[in-house]
């Protein structure tokens, strides 16, 4: 005859808790929250990119009627528009060639439950270009026939 063994799967559950399921948890709250701030680092530094883009160089365009970026100015412009989209993210580098604009940021994430590290560095880059001129409105748009 066996003897009766009861509380074995109490046991386990016991052990298999703390050992497997806690830290597996604690990995998918961490990597959900890095991939959230990564998203909006790289929305707030393609907004940025976007808003730097946009600064002319007011005295060459009434002088030489030529499209040029004010690079002092897109600095400015991109570190208003990051600092006002995310607060936490570092304004790296601003890069202006011709009419294209790029932008390099970063920001550290502290991790709400750290296993191994208690925080991760983030980077994000975009680039935007300015394109003159203004053809006319998309043929596509849903714009009424008769006015009553």
């Amino acid at each position: 005859m066996r003897p009766r063994q009861t509380g074995q799967v109490l046991a386990f559950f016991a052990l298999a808790l703390p050992l497997v399921l806690l830290p597996v948890a604690a990995y998918a709250l961490d990597s959900a929250t890095v991939s959230a701030r990564a998203a909006g680092l790289q929305a707030a530094t393609a907004m940025a990119a976007e808003a730097a883009s946009e600064q002319l160089d007011v005295a060459t365009l009434r002088s030489r009627s030529e499209l040029v970026l004010d690079p002092g100015s897109a600095r400015a412009a991109a570190m208003q528009d990051l600092d006002a989209d995310e607060p936490g993210a570092i304004l790296e580098q601003v890069v202006v060639s011709g009419l294209t604009v790029t932008v390099v940021a970063s920001e550290h994430v502290s991790l709400p439950l750290p296993l191994l590290t208690s925080t991760v560095t983030l980077h994000a880059h975009s680039a935007a270009q300015l394109v003159p001129g203004y053809d006319r409105p998309s043929s596509r748009l849903p714009l009424p026939t008769s006015s009553f």
